[in-house]
């Protein structure tokens, strides 16, 4: 699988204050049991409560060393495994917690990595998102429904997945969209 970064996940130095805050916010909503999609390149990490066992994902072995090293640096104990998020190789409800920022819109089949994060949470368990949204305004959105798996809004797709859509709330003049929704 091919793995897009955006600007935003090449690197902290890019990252506004707006985007650390919303990073900050949804990571400290994590609790006991956490499953990272996405990792990157550990961006979040910092953000995490002591209290949470991570465990994070990436399909990109490179990105997820610089997470491990940025782990290590922060003294933070996670596990971390190459992953697809529309295959997640873990049990039913194994987390009480799934956070995934700025991932979605690297993956093809959002449908079935939304659906994947529904089915390892607990029931109560937690999304907790931000995702750009920028191919669903015009005129991007004229490019979008070209592709041959075409990107939707997150909490549209979540809800389809069940998940029940709590707050969310639009970021940077709507083009980012910040969301925790619940496993009924």
């Amino acid at each position: 699988m091919s793995v897009r970064r955006p600007w935003t996940e090449r690197g902290v130095p890019w990252e506004g204050p707006a985007l650390r805050r919303t990073r900050e916010i949804l990571c400290a909503g994590a609790r006991e049991r956490t499953l990272e999609v996405g990792v990157g390149d550990g961006a979040n990490l910092r953000y995490y409560p002591p209290q949470v066992r991570l465990t994070a994902i990436d399909p990109d072995s490179a990105a997820l060393a610089a997470a491990r090293k940025r782990a290590e640096e922060l003294g933070l104990v996670a596990r971390f495994a190459e992953g697809d998020a529309r295959s997640l190789d873990f049990s039913d409800e194994s987390f009480e917690t799934v956070v995934c920022t700025l991932a979605l819109s690297a993956i093809d089949g959002q449908e079935e990595a939304l659906r994947e994060m529904y089915r390892v949470l607990v029931p109560g368990g937690r999304l907790l998102a931000a995702e750009r949204i920028g191919h669903t305004r015009f005129p991007a959105r004229l490019w979008e429904r070209r592709r041959e798996n075409p990107r939707r809004a997150p909490r549209e797709v979540a809800a389809e997945a069940g998940f029940r859509v709590g707050h969310h709330d639009r970021l940077f003049f709507g083009t980012v969209e910040r969301m925790v929704a619940h496993r009924p």
